[in-house]
């Protein structure tokens, strides 16, 4: 038969069970707002009974309202989306490089290189033709050189963002196994550990956004990160580092540190993350573009310089080069024609000096012709025959286009399908404040229950004082 002093338990424990279910809401309107933050529940229970009387209730556990499976989909597709987040950022800075709204891209460079060959053709001995032909040959030179150099400093600039991405996945790893320590040691002791998992969950989906990880969690409540075709980045409470070094072509390749001073070149098993997408454009994307913009240029170079060796000035020279340099990165027009522009050759023959312009008509007729030589740049052959000089370039700023529509498509499907996950997450695991609103009130009325209880429970204890 229950007593006096199992019902002062009994409110004692109610007090305390609504007491901590009140405090867990507070935590819950506290983090309304804090990301990655999965809103928590005291779970109650009733408590064991004595004879066949009830003991009243028990507070068992802090739920965390937590869907793996769900945390699993959002780290996976944070994998995709920062894949092309950094492609398509990466890809907008080339497309600037080939913008040629503001009339001073290449096109616009070759065009007027052209025409001032066929001013020349019009008026062979003019010297402001010869000096107009200088001045727009120097441009079109420096123009290659500076769209080489830009397209360069894009790769130097995903090299160093590759470089800083790094040190940030070291961090995390470091803070993973921070948290791997805290939640077994807590939830051992048989307090919450939920604040800790909730961290350790966003560092996760940070670290996918960044390169691609597959995680488990083990027994103890440890998390194991692999990266790079089953590399261990964490493990238990251990955690191994990545760091880059220069590869052949000048740039940093990833590798895996196995702390012993071993390391293994993962970049090729990099498949995911910001990493993914800035290698994609630093050694694929933007070396095509790169070597094709070579092409362009060695093939302007060779068949410009092959018809002015040819050909005669008005000081009766031949056989000067109009251009040096063999590629983008070097095009420049000869000194000799520099110091005395009466090097050009517009004339065809000594005898038409300096009257005659066929050779200035053949040069600037280069600018339609179709019967170009093959151009061979890291042993890929660009065949620019059967095709003029402007539309191997178009064609060339036409995939630049197509490579920015298509990251542009790809990151915002991943930025919806990202969207998509968190509304849902925020649906399972996020706090509503009307939802916190109503069990405050409800664990309220029931601590207010619970405290009358005892309150009354203490007013027959004393009535039971007084009769003795």
């Amino acid at each position: 038969m229950s007593n006096i002093n199992g019902i002062l338990n009994m409110g004692s424990r109610a007090l305390l069970a609504q007491q901590m279910a009140i405090e867990v809401t507070g935590h819950n309107i506290a983090n309304v707002n804090t990301p990655g933050y999965s809103r928590q529940r005291v779970n109650m229970e009733t408590n064991e009974p004595v004879s066949s009387f009830g003991t009243g209730v028990k507070a068992t556990e802090i739920q965390r309202i937590y869907d793996q499976f769900l945390g699993d989909q959002i780290n996976n597709e944070s994998q995709n989306l920062g894949r092309w987040e950094a492609q398509k950022g990466a890809l907008e800075r080339v497309e600037m490089v080939f913008d040629e709204s503001s009339g001073y891209g290449l096109n616009q460079a070759m065009s007027e290189f052209w025409n001032a060959w066929q001013d020349l053709a019009n008026n062979p001995s003019g010297h402001t033709e010869r000096v107009t032909l200088l001045a727009k040959s120097e441009t079109l030179a420096t123009t290659f050189n500076m769209t080489y150099s830009d397209l360069k400093q894009i790769q130097n600039d995903m090299d160093a963002g590759i470089k800083g991405t790094i040190k940030k996945i070291n961090l995390a790893a470091e803070q993973i196994v921070n948290l791997n320590q805290k939640i077994p040691q807590a939830e051992l002791n048989n307090q919450s550990a939920n604040d800790y998992r909730d961290e350790r969950d966003l560092l996760l989906k940070d670290l996918s956004s960044m390169i691609d990880i597959s995680s488990f969690e083990d027994d103890e409540g440890k998390v194991t990160v692999l990266v790079g075709n089953g590399k261990p980045l964490v493990e238990n409470v251990n955690s191994w580092s990545l760091s880059t070094e220069t590869n052949g072509s000048d740039l940093q390749d990833i590798v895996w540190n196995d702390g012993n001073g071993n390391s293994v070149n993962i970049t090729d098993n990099i498949s995911g993350g910001k990493l993914k997408g800035w290698l994609e454009v630093r050694d694929v994307t933007v070396p095509d573009y790169l070597n094709r913009l070579d092409a362009l240029a060695g093939s302007i170079i060779k068949e410009a310089n092959d018809f002015h060796e040819d050909g005669f000035g008005l000081n009766d020279s031949t056989g000067n080069e109009f251009f040096t340099g063999t590629s983008a990165s070097d095009i420049a027009v000869h000194q000799d024609i520099i110091d005395d522009v009466n090097n050009i050759a517009a004339a065809g023959s000594l005898a038409g000096v300096p009257g005659d312009n066929s050779n200035a008509i053949t040069i600037a007729n280069l600018q339609n012709g179709l019967d170009h030589d093959d151009i061979v740049v890291d042993a890929t052959t660009y065949i620019i025959d059967g095709e003029t000089f402007d539309d191997f370039y178009n064609s060339l700023v036409s995939d630049v286009g197509s490579s920015v529509q298509k990251a542009t498509i790809n990151f915002d499907h991943q930025s919806a399908m990202a969207d998509q996950l968190d509304n849902y997450r925020e649906s399972v695991s996020g706090v509503s404040l009307d939802e916190e609103m109503v069990n405050l009130v409800k664990f309220q009325h029931a601590y207010e229950a619970a405290a009358k209880l005892i309150s009354t429970v203490d007013e027959m204890l004393e009535t039971v004082i007084s009769m003795v």
